[in-house]
């Protein structure tokens, strides 16, 4: 879907549409007695919509909205405790001015904290810091019979790894404890540089010491030339001269994408703003607010909406050192074959941690958005998933809406220990989602 936000109706007090029936529960109470009560097709939480398949979709089942939003985080020194239903944009209103960041930021500060540990997402600093499952110091999850569990690395551990990317099929989060990044700025010293081919840019990434923070985005169109950015947390005596407040954080929606019937983003027109975007960047350093560093796309509102009513379709692997003829084949073999990636993005990972079903693990992951519409795209990226899963990569499931079943346990081979822990928590087979029956994962 083009959003991650279906359209819907409303009526009794309840929200119907492609995702289930939504309910919003008040207090822990609420939760577990929706759990008990949950209808045949079962129950999952959602988040703000964000992940680009079915991953918080429960179709003919129950949906339950994000729980205490506006809650109040709680801090303790360099540590937060926050309702899962709070966002990281308004985490971030709250640190931020206070010297604190959280430790790892996807792509987009619209996401609950407990969508953020379902998914474990990673950031431009998976190769320094991990993903978010490494911060995380306590859950608390309601499960399938509606018993209320805390868990931590150390206390139920096989429940906290199990639930840390667990996709939502381990029962409700409804608390999190993250540890915390001092900071001294609101800002990023990016340094930027351009290559002019796919094995000048694996080179630049791999060689000499990385920056805590690193992405390229790459040109499809031409033979993989890219733009890599370098990050650090800005120092005070590293701000350009006239910033009144070191630690001021005012991100903005600099414009909102307009409905389009037809997307405009033809392969020609995103060539030439490709080009230009390659002419405009220049090498260097510059100093950048954090909000425009870590989520450029945020500053433009409803920006699916440039994909036209079929949408796009998001697709991310990793893929291991050593497997980097698969990172050339997404961005050279594609467009040859009329599938031009667009939004293409490299990073690299570090070791994973101990989630069962945690999607990063060393090596490279790429990503790309490709416009729904063309009969051929399901058949190459099927061929991409067996030549992923061959190597010991695999495709992220928060972004997914195609993978076939039989892929799922060759990417990723804790699942049948994710199984079994997830039928303890869930005996009774109440949570589920359309991405759960998609792939069979129970």
């Amino acid at each position: 879907m083009s959003s991650g936000v279906p359209r819907s109706y409303t009526g009794w007090g309840r929200t119907t549409s492609s995702v289930g029936i939504s309910v919003r529960a008040r207090n822990e109470h609420d939760v577990a007695e929706l759990i008990r009560t949950a209808p045949t097709r079962g129950i999952v939480s959602r988040g703000l919509g964000r992940s680009y398949g079915d991953a918080a979709q429960n179709g003919g089942g129950v949906v339950i909205e994000p729980f205490q939003p506006d809650a109040k985080p709680v801090l303790a020194g360099d540590v937060v405790t926050v309702s899962a239903g709070v966002s990281l944009a308004t985490l971030l209103q709250t640190l931020v001015p206070r010297g604190l960041l959280p430790p790892v930021l996807p792509g987009t500060r619209h996401v609950t904290v407990a969508g953020a540990i379902a998914a474990d997402v990673h950031g431009k600093n998976h190769h320094v810091d991990g993903s978010l499952g490494r911060w995380i110091e306590r859950i608390v999850l309601i499960d399938g019979l509606g018993e209320r569990h805390v868990m931590s690395p150390t206390h139920d551990t096989d429940a906290f790894w199990a639930t840390v990317g667990g996709m939502g099929l381990t029962g409700v989060v409804t608390e999190a404890t993250m540890r915390l990044l001092p900071i001294d700025t609101s800002y990023v010293r990016v340094r930027t540089r351009r290559v002019r081919d796919f094995d000048a840019l694996l080179s630049t990434m791999r060689d000499g010491r990385p920056a805590r923070y690193q992405v390229a985005w790459v040109d499809a169109f031409a033979k993989g030339r890219a733009i890599v950015e370098d990050g650090e947390l800005a120092r005070f005596w590293e701000l350009p001269d006239g910033v009144p407040r070191p630690l001021d954080y005012r991100p903005r929606t600099r414009v909102v994408a307009p409905h389009v019937p037809v997307s405009p983003l033809r392969p020609s027109l995103v060539r030439a703003f490709n080009a230009a975007w390659w002419r405009r960047a220049t090498d260097g350093e510059r100093v950048v607010a954090l909000s425009r560093f870590f989520h450029p796309l945020d500053g433009v509102g409803q920006w699916p909406r440039l994909y036209g009513r079929r949408g796009f379709l998001q697709y991310q692997i990793v893929v291991p050192d050593g497997a980097e003829h698969l990172l050339e084949r997404f961005v050279t073999s594609l467009p040859a074959a009329g599938l031009p990636p667009f939004l293409v993005v490299l990073k690299r990972f570090g070791p994973g941690n101990d989630g069962l079903l945690s999607f990063p693990t060393p090596g490279w992951t790429i990503a790309a958005d490709f416009p729904f519409g063309n009969p051929a795209l399901s058949r190459a990226l099927d061929e991409l998933d067996e030549l992923t899963a061959s190597v010991g990569g695999r495709v992220y499931l928060a972004k997914d809406s195609r993978l076939r079943a039989d892929a799922l346990a060759q990417m990723y081979p804790e699942l049948r220990r994710w199984q079994k822990v997830r039928a303890e928590l869930d005996p009774l087979g109440r949570f589920q989602s359309d991405l759960d029956r998609r792939l069979s994962m129970r």
